[in-house]
């Protein structure tokens, strides 16, 4: 398959109903490809809105037949933070010649307890949680674990999150656009879950994406897609450090591609949190177990360098929308293939890889895209 159009709404705190996010999205990635909605001949939808806030809309796919006019089979595939990676991972499997993927998610609609209960409905709610185990203190025991083993240290993640608030200055669509953060505000941000910090998590917002998947040969291949999961429980799992779902995933990706990690020119990374970037870059096989530390230290990954890794800001400082951020990574590596990202654009990048992560690491979905000579 090879994608024909991409849209993204910009991320913010925006009070739409989550179907106009994925509306606005789906328009745009539909004039991209210079396609009319009756082109279309499936759609796959994915969200995890509407039925937790004020909208109480579960039949979604009817909802999306009426905006769109049509009456094509819909798919919803919720996967809480990789559905956008789980839709795509569908819809190349479908064998439709024109499909339409999108997502709109009102995340941020209520108060902080409610939207943190929402998004921790992705994680174990009966164990795990009653002992306080939350997303933030779960990846923070997590990294305690990693710098134990590998020597790590906090000064590594400043260095992550400050790359990726740079690059998130300088793109349109984040939320941080314009607004560089310092890497000394970076460090002295308040602790959340000891040692991580508030600049070490990534920023809920709301937003959009959208991707047209076409059989039609276009100047972006789908040249591998893998997807793998994993235990609920964290702590049930062979290693903590690491998310075996991404190795297993990032490995029929490559596969699939006839590629390595080495061939790799661009990527966008799940960092939901940041030590999560950091050992996705051993998971993905971009260097050895141990050494994710000297590759964010080395400057190879940051605009510029050998091959930049989340040039979009990714979740921490573009935002994370939940099931939007699978194809908001389509987007930007899509666009980044094209030479479209002006000051963020990764040189002579002509493949490009994205890792969407569902949970903590219990679904993720690796998607290699190639640049068409």
């Amino acid at each position: 398959m090879y994608i024909k159009g991409v849209g993204m709404t910009k991320f913010d705190y925006s009070q739409k109903p989550w179907w106009k996010f994925a509306y606005e999205a789906a328009l745009e990635a539909l004039e991209d490809a210079k396609m009319r909605s009756s082109q279309i001949d499936a759609i796959v939808l994915t969200t995890i809105s509407s039925a937790g806030g004020g909208e109480h809309q579960t039949h979604k796919v009817s909802l999306i037949s009426d905006l769109f006019k049509t009456h094509v089979p819909i798919i919803e595939t919720p996967s809480v933070c990789s559905g956008g990676g789980a839709a795509f991972w569908t819809a190349n499997r479908l064998g439709f010649k024109n499909i339409l993927i999108l997502s709109g998610e009102k995340v941020v609609d209520n108060r902080t307890e409610i939207t943190t209960d929402l998004i921790m409905s992705a994680a174990e709610r009966t164990i795990e949680q009653t002992e306080g185990m939350i997303f933030p203190a779960q990846n923070a025991l997590v990294w305690q674990d990693y710098m134990k083993k590998y020597g790590a240290t906090m000064d590594d993640l400043s260095l992550i999150a400050y790359k990726n608030h740079q690059n998130a200055a300088l793109n349109p669509k984040a939320y941080y656009y314009k607004r560089a953060i310092s890497l000394e505000e970076i460090k002295k941000s308040p602790e959340i879950a000891s040692p991580l910090r508030l600049m070490d998590c990534s920023l809920s917002v709301n937003g959009g994406a959208a991707v047209v998947l076409t059989q039609e040969k276009t100047e972006v291949e789908v040249a591998g897609s893998g997807f793998a999961t994993d235990y609920l429980l964290t702590f049930n799992r062979e290693e903590t450090g690491h998310f075996k779902a991404t190795e297993l995933a990032a490995k029929i990706a490559y596969e699939q591609a006839g590629v390595s990690p080495k061939d790799i020119d661009v990527a966008e990374l799940h960092d939901a949190f940041t030590p999560i970037e950091l050992f996705s870059y051993e998971d993905l096989g971009f260097v050895p177990k141990g050494q994710g530390a000297e590759l964010i230290r080395s400057g190879k990954i940051n605009l510029g360098g050998e091959f930049p890794i989340n040039p979009s800001g990714g979740l921490k400082a573009k935002g994370h929308p939940i099931s939007v951020t699978g194809l908001a990574q389509i987007y930007e590596i899509t666009r980044q293939l094209r030479g479209q990202c002006g000051e963020r654009q990764a040189k002579n990048a002509s493949i490009g890889l994205c890792q969407n992560i569902g949970g903590a690491g219990g679904s993720i979905i690796v998607n290699i895209l190639r640049k068409v000579k």
